[in-house]
């Protein structure tokens, strides 16, 4: 079965990998949320912050490993590269991205660490 990628799903890693801040923050509603491995961060401004911290100045790219749906949330699967801090972090850093929208915004994103990359 191929998963048809909701259009802020698609463009939630094309901006990410293209490191097009004004495009990532488009993306999200204005009472989006961000839960970042139990950080949260509510509205565009907060999201905006994290992002350019975490996201944009560590230059940071996605590798899509697998994509599944669970309930409204498209649960992308990805290997993270970027200039950042790996202290403590396996290798490779595998991150699920579950992306609920609300139309062609994103309402809420988890990131969450996952133990081991798919196949392994």
């Amino acid at each position: 079965m191929t998963i048809q990628l909701p259009r802020a799903v698609s463009t939630y890693i094309e901006a990410i990998n293209h490191h097009d801040r004004a495009a990532f923050i488009a993306l999200f509603a204005d009472s989006g949320v961000v839960d970042d491995v139990g950080r949260e961060f509510r509205g565009r401004d907060a999201i905006k912050g994290w992002s350019d911290r975490e996201i944009f100045d560590a230059r940071v790219t996605l590798e899509v490993l697998d994509i599944t749906v669970r309930g409204d949330a498209t649960v992308v699967t990805t290997k993270v590269d970027g200039n950042f801090d790996r202290t403590g972090l396996p290798d490779p850093l595998v991150i699920e991205h579950s992306v609920t929208p609300a139309g062609d915004k994103i309402a809420r994103l988890t990131c969450r660490l996952k133990a081991e990359a798919p196949g392994q």
